[in-house]
C-alpha cells in the first residue's frame, strides 16, 4: 500500500469517527505520515474532490485546518437525475460507491455496476462511452 492509499485510509478511519466531517491539520498529518504537507494537499485533491462525493474546507497559516464532508446525493431517485446525459468513469464509481455506502445497493450489485461501466467494458463503443455509462447507470439503478 502506497502512502497516499494510507493517508486516504486514515482520512476515511476518521470521518466514520466523525459525525459530520473529519478535521485536521495538514502538517500534523504530514508529520503522522513522515511527508511533505503537498502529498496531503494531493490526496484530498485527488480522492476527496466534489465529484468523488466530498467538500473539502480549507484554511492556511497558523492554526489551520482542513475540513472534509461527504456530499449527500440523495436517494437513488435523485442519483439518477443527476448523472446527467453522460458519465466519466470516475463519476459512475463514486455515484456506486456512493450508494453501496448507505447500503441502497448489495456489494456484489456495485461490483457488478463497476464492472459493466469500467472503461474496460465499454472500450468498443469509443467516442459515445459516457452517454453510454449513464444510461447504463441510471438504468440499472432504476431497477436495483
Amino acid at each position: 500500500m502506497g502512502i497516499s492509499d494510507k493517508i486516504e485510509a486514515f482520512i476515511m478511519e476518521l470521518m466514520k469517527n466523525e459525525a459530520e466531517y473529519a478535521e485536521f491539520g495538514r502538517n500534523e498529518l504530514a508529520d503522522i505520515f513522515g511527508c511533505v504537507p503537498s502529498q496531503i494537499n494531493y490526496v484530498i485533491s485527488t480522492r476527496f474532490s466534489p465529484e468523488k462525493g466530498y467538500t473539502v474546507e480549507s484554511r492556511r497559516g497558523g492554526g489551520g485546518y482542513i475540513k472534509i464532508r461527504r456530499i449527500s446525493l440523495g436517494g437513488p431517485s435523485k442519483v439518477i437525475s443527476q448523472i446527467g446525459d453522460s458519465c466519466d468513469a470516475d463519476t459512475a464509481k463514486s455515484v456506486i460507491n456512493y450508494l453501496y455506502e448507505r447500503g441502497e445497493i448489495e456489494r456484489q450489485a456495485a461490483m457488478v455496476l463497476l464492472s459493466a461501466v469500467s472503461d474496460k467494458s465499454l472500450a468498443m463503443v469509443g467516442n459515445g462511452r459516457n452517454r453510454l455509462r449513464a444510461e447504463i447507470l441510471k438504468n440499472a439503478i432504476c431497477e436495483l
